[in-house]
């Protein structure tokens, strides 16, 4: 008698999200059943992998991060060009580092025109990610919406505080919202479900759970995750069926493994090799949670990513 594996049968799907335009445009989402368990259910669409592009150049960076794009760092759109151009990028994540009120606090009209150069320049998606600042981003984001118009990108991180700002340029120039909540079921369904009762249509809503490196809380974020799945696919719960967008790089990159080099502690051992492996295992357990969407820094990480993928599949 041959051995059939036991199979579950899910109630629920996840919504589909799509974002860019033309034939570039990118759909992510349709699954209904567990990441990688398609034995039991279908995906669609495979996650999808985000390269890291900041809008000014960045100081802070160690070398070996700075490596792949060291002759680019200055110019936010040559930067892009390259992920695209060199590395096979399907899609650009556009950090707006410099507006941070904490940080550089450069003019919003100043930050949004690179957004505009970036967009216009490439005709892959585009996510925009602001400062996380919620009255800042409630203005800078509103403006990023606009000179957007018709090229249908995502823009976040929106919050329970601005929300309504963001979310209604959302609504008025057709682009996808990043709805970010602390890690949390709860907090994220209620997001949700102020932004539908706003007007964000299901189709325009991706969830962002805010998300941990490794050895800094990714188990907590794994397991939050993975309650978002079970009740968006086994308890029916339309209000958590939306897509998952995580920003692994800016917290793996800023992890103190990464800095260490291996003059400082010979233990830990070579420092570019350590750095990798840090964001490709965090970006995989993330996948394993349930991402759809990855934000990624090195095109080292990112090709064993989607290798892994490819072997899943």
């Amino acid at each position: 008698m041959p051995f059939e594996i036991p199979k579950i049968k899910y109630t629920g799907r996840i919504k589909e999200v799509t974002i860019g335009s033309g034939n570039k445009a990118i759909k992510v989402g349709g699954e209904s059943c567990f990441p990688f368990y398609t034995f039991e259910g279908e995906m669609p669409n495979l996650p999808k992998i985000a390269f890291e592009v900041w809008d000014s150049e960045p100081h802070d960076w160690q070398n070996w991060a700075k490596e792949p794009y060291i002759d680019v760092l200055h110019d936010p759109v040559l930067w892009a060009k390259k992920c695209i151009d060199v590395f096979g990028a399907e899609m650009i994540a556009l950090q707006l580092i410099s507006a941070d009120p904490n940080g550089a606090d450069r003019h919003i009209e100043e930050v949004v025109r690179v957004v505009k150069d970036v967009a216009d320049a490439i005709d892959c998606p585009l996510i925009v990610w602001g400062t996380s600042n919620d009255e800042k981003d409630a203005i800078l984001l509103r403006r990023v919406a606009e000179v957007c118009e018709g090229k249908n990108i995502a823009i976040g991180p929106v919050s329970d505080k601005n929300y309504k700002q963001i979310g209604a340029s959302a609504i008025g120039y057709n682009h996808v919202v990043m709805a970010s909540t602390p890690i949390d079921v709860n907090l994220a369904k209620q997001l949700n479900i102020l932004l539908g009762n706003l007007g964000v249509k299901e189709e325009k809503i991706l969830m962002d759970p805010t998300s941990g490196a490794l050895g800094y809380g990714l188990e907590y974020t794994y397991s939050v995750m993975e309650r978002d799945r079970m009740a968006a696919l086994t308890q029916e719960d339309t209000k958590l069926q939306y897509p998952i967008i995580c920003n692994v790089a800016q917290e793996v990159w800023k992890t103190k493994e990464t800095r260490i080099t291996e003059k400082e502690d010979p233990k830990l051992g070579d420092e570019k090799k350590r750095s990798i492996l840090m964001e490709a295992i965090t970006a995989m357990t993330l996948l394993l949670a349930g991402a759809d969407i990855l934000i990624m820094r090195h095109p080292e990480s990112i090709k064993l990513i989607k290798d892994m993928i490819k072997e899943l599949i």
